[in-house]
C-alpha cells in the first residue's frame, strides 16, 4: 500500500477523558512544517519514488513513535506519568509498513530516578498495548507475516522493543515474560554496563558476562532479535561471535566517519556483516555528523549508509534513525542542563577521559544550539522517505533502495523470529 494507509483518525488514549483519567499535557504538533525537508526530485523521479514506496516493504528499525510535550522541559514530568502518546496520524503519513518502537527506553523512570527497572518497563509496555488495543491502524507485530500483511492492508506493524535488558536484572526467565508480552527485540545494555556486559560509556571493557551469555542463549531460543547499539566494542564482538542467530546494530554508525564511542569501529561492522547481521544507521542530533558534512542532515546520514555499503555490502545495511515526534535537539539540551540539578548521582572520573570520547561531537552544546534540527531526518515520517528519495537522486536501482529501506531488515527477521 505504500503511503496509502487506512487511518481512521484515532488519537492516542481517546477512549479516556483528559484531566480526569490522566494528567493532561499540551503536546506539540507531531510534524513542524519548518522542519519538514523532503529531498527535492524531478517530476519523473517523483513518480518513481511513489512506485518504489508502493512496492517496497519499509521498516524503521529504531524509532520512538510518540509525541513530545510542547514545552520540552516537561518531558521528564510527562514520562513519570507513565503514559506516552503515539503519533498515529503522523505514522499514517510516514510510508512505513513497520516501526520498531523503543518506547520510553532510558526515560522509563516511572518508579525510579534512573529507569530500566522491571515494574516501569512492564508498565510502559502495558500502557502502550492498552492504547493500541483500542484502534485498528497499528498492528501489534509478533511475526514476520504481520509486517507483510500490514504492507498489503495499508496498516503499520508496531514492534515492541526494549532498548536495554537491564530490567531483567539476573533473571533469565524474565526474557520469556517479555516475549510473552509481545517484545521482539531487546538491547544488551544502554551505554552503561549492566549484568549482561560492558557499555560504551565505561572506562574499562569487560565484554559479555557469563550471565550475558545465558541471556543471549535464551533470546536465541525465544526468537528475540538481539541489539548491540549501545554496548562496548568487546561486548559487541562477543555477542556477534556467540549468538547462534544474526543480530542487529539498530542505530549507530561508522566511527571512521564520526570519532565517538557511540559509533562502531570497522572491526565490529565487519564482524556483523560476516555473521549475517544488519548495520542500521542512526540520525539523532549530531550523532552521525561527519567532517565532510558538518551540518547534520540527510547527506551526513547517507555518508554513513554508503560507507557501510562499501565496507560490508548492501545486503547488510538498513535504517534505524532513532527519531521521535518532538524537539529532539531541545530534549538533548534540556537533559544536559537538568540532569545535574536533579541529583542523579553521576560524577566525572578525573582519571578517565572516557566521557569526552563518548560525548565528542554528538553532545557539543554549542553545536547542538546551532543545529536546531536534523535536516531531512528529523522525525519518523520523513526519514525513510527521504532515504529513498536521496537514493533515487543518486542513481541507485529500485532493488537496492528496497534493501536499504526495509528488505534487509525483513530478511534478518525471517532468520531470527
Amino acid at each position: 500500500m505504500g503511503r496509502n494507509k487506512k487511518y481512521s483518525g484515532y488519537k492516542a488514549f481517546q477512549y479516556l477523558e483528559p484531566g480526569t483519567d490522566y494528567k493532561e499535557f499540551k503536546l506539540r504538533p507531531a510534524i513542524v512544517d519548518e522542519w519538514w525537508k523532503p529531498v527535492p526530485l524531478s517530476k519523473s523521479e517523483e513518480e518513481r519514488f511513489l512506485e518504489v514506496m508502493e512496492k517496497s516493504i519499509v521498516i524503521d528499525l529504531h524509532a520512538h513513535a510518540d509525541i513530545s510535550p510542547a514545552d520540552i522541559s516537561q518531558a521528564r514530568e510527562l514520562d513519570r506519568e507513565g503514559r506516552n502518546f503515539l503519533a498515529y496520524e503522523a505514522l499514517s503519513m510516514s510510508g512505513l509498513d513497520c516501526v520498531f518502537d523503543n518506547m520510553m527506553d532510558g526515560s522509563c523512570f516511572i518508579n525510579t530516578k534512573h529507569g530500566w527497572d522491571w515494574n516501569s518497563t512492564v508498565h510502559d509496555l502495558g500502557m502502550r498495548l492498552a492504547d493500541i488495543a483500542h484502534q485498528d491502524f497499528l498492528v501489534h507485530c509478533k511475526k514476520v507475516d504481520d509486517i507483510v500483511e500490514a504492507h498489503r492492508d495499508g496498516r503499520v506493524a508496531w514492534v515492541a522493543v526494549i532498548e536495554s535488558a537491564s530490567c531483567i536484572e539476573n533473571e533469565v526467565d524474565r526474557l520469556d515474560i517479555l516475549y510473552g508480552l509481545g517484545v521482539r527485540s531487546i538491547g544488551v545494555n544502554y551505554s552503561e554496563s549492566n549484568m549482561l556486559g560492558s557499555g560504551l560509556k565505561e572506562r574499562g571493557d569487560g565484554g559479555l558476562t557469563d550471565f550475558g551469555y545465558d541471556a543471549l542463549v535464551r533470546m536465541n531460543k525465544l526468537g528475540i532479535l538481539v541489539d548491540v547499539s549501545h554496548v562496548s566494542d568487546l561486548t559487541a564482538l562477543d555477542t556477534i561471535e556467540l549468538s547462534k542467530k544474526p543480530i542487529i546494530v539498530s542505530h549507530s554508525g561508522a566511527r571512521a566517519l564520526t570519532p565517538t564511542t557511540r559509533m562502531f569501529p570497522d572491526e565490529v561492522i565487519q564482524a556483523l556483516g560476516e555473521s549475517g547481521g544488519v548495520m542500521a544507521i542512526e540520525a539523532a542530533p549530531n550523532l552521525t555528523v561527519t567532517e565532510k558534512h558538518p551540518l547534520h542532515g540527510i547527506d551526513s546520514y547517507m555518508e554513513h549508509i554508503e560507507y557501510c555499503i562499501d565496507f560490508i555490502g548492501i545486503d547488510h545495511v538498513g535504517c534505524g534513525p532513532d527519531t521521535n515526534y518532538g524537539d529532539h535537539v531541545g530534549l538533548y539540551l534540556h537533559n544536559l542542563e537538568s540532569h545535574a540539578k536533579e541529583g542523579l548521582g553521576h560524577y566525572a572520573r578525573p582519571d578517565s577521559g572516557r566521557e569526552s570520547k563518548y560525548l565528542g561531537i554528538d553532545m557539543d552544546v554549542e553545536q547542538l544550539k546551532k543545529l536546531r534540527y536534523v535536516r531531512g531526518m528529523e522525525n519518523p515520517s520523513e526519514c525513510l522517505q527521504n532515504v529513498a528519495r536521496w537514493m533515487i537522486g543518486h542513481g541507485y536501482s529500485d532493488g537496492e533502495i528496497a534493501k536499504i529501506v526495509g528488505g534487509n531488515g525483513l530478511r534478518l527477521l525471517r532468520e531470527v523470529w
